[in-house]
């Protein structure tokens, strides 16, 4: 236990450094711009690229891998959709935000850099491969959804080409592409290249976890809508169970690829959520607790859940 607690305690402890910092200094929230857009644009997207480019193509082409976690992230989303349009009052852009803070981890902050560290380089591909079509999904259903209710005043088509937009030209998604290529023709950046793009990976979960501090600590929580318990309970909780499930029905896959999915899926609200609440004007609130108690809850939760992988426990239940 102590070997897990020493594992997740440095990630955590980035996330709570960056949190009292929000809190002691009180920078303004402008403050963040660039440090978002150095983890967003720049040392993540490399992170994603320099993991892809040196996997084997074969690897990436596992079918039944992504409909298992794409469909267990949807199920979680339809879950927590369906409390909080009862919760709610059938408001839909409200129950939209709601199913992505249940459906949709930090991924992209918090996934590589724990993945790695807990299951070593094997848990590249599989964290790739999530993080690409959990985002295709997630992206795709939030202008959908806030289309139908008529909160977006854009016409069905103007709606559609925002997703491709979103999907496209998204960071992450783009250096997926261009990682996969990349593995395609076994391509070797110039040396100087390559220790740049080694300086940009190490920099990035630091940076993120530490980003990810201080954002949530500038969202206050006035007090704690009931709903936000229930949609935490579903990401941290329910998601992973739907991820082990599916894997096994639809396996059998490898141990690590599942450990990892299982690790990916117990991960807390990501901070995407509130944005996508703010940019629609709904759920805000509720979409700021949601990311602060689910980062707090899953100090228990998600550590929980690595030292299941770390002590094999998980890995009996695997076929």
């Amino acid at each position: 236990m102590i070997d897990v607690i020493n594992l997740a305690l440095p990630f955590f402890g980035l996330i709570f450094l960056g949190y009292a910092c929000g809190k002691l200094k009180q920078i303004p929230d402008t403050g963040l711009a660039w440090m978002n857009f150095f983890v967003i644009y720049v040392t993540l997207p490399v992170l994603f690229y320099g993991i892809l480019a040196k996997t084997p193509l074969e690897q990436l082409n596992n079918i039944p891998f992504v409909i298992g976690t794409t469909l267990a992230t949807y199920a979680a989303f339809a879950i927590a959709f369906a409390v909080c349009m009862v919760i709610r009052g059938w408001n839909m852009p409200d129950a939209t935000i709601g199913g992505l803070a249940g459906g949709y981890g930090n991924i992209g902050y918090m996934g590589p850099g724990l993945a790695l560290a807990t299951l070593g380089p094997q848990a590249a591909v599989p964290v790739a491969l999530i993080f690409c079509f959990d985002s295709i999904l997630l992206f795709s259903l939030a202008p959908l959804m806030m289309g139908l209710a008529g909160s977006a005043k854009k016409r069905i088509g103007a709606v559609a080409l925002e997703v491709v937009k979103r999907i496209v030209f998204h960071p992450f998604i783009i250096a997926t592409g261009v990682g996969v290529a990349a593995a395609a023709l076994r391509f070797e950046p110039p040396v100087a290249i390559a220790r740049l793009m080694e300086f940009l990976q190490n920099a990035a979960a630091p940076c993120a976890l530490f980003t990810l501090g201080v954002t949530v600590a500038l969202r206050p929580l006035e007090r704690m809508p009931w709903d936000v318990p229930v949609v935490v309970l579903v990401k941290l909780v329910v998601h992973p169970i739907l991820v082990l499930l599916l894997l096994i029905l639809l396996g059998p896959f490898d141990r690590v690829w599942v450990e990892t999915a299982v690790l990916m899926a117990a991960l807390p609200p990501a901070l995407n959520v509130f944005i996508l609440a703010r940019q629609y004007d709904t759920w805000v609130q509720q979409a700021s607790s949601s990311v602060l108690f689910g980062t707090v809850a899953s100090v228990v939760t998600l550590t929980t859940v690595m030292w299941l992988v770390k002590s094999g426990t998980l890995s009996q239940l695997i076929p």
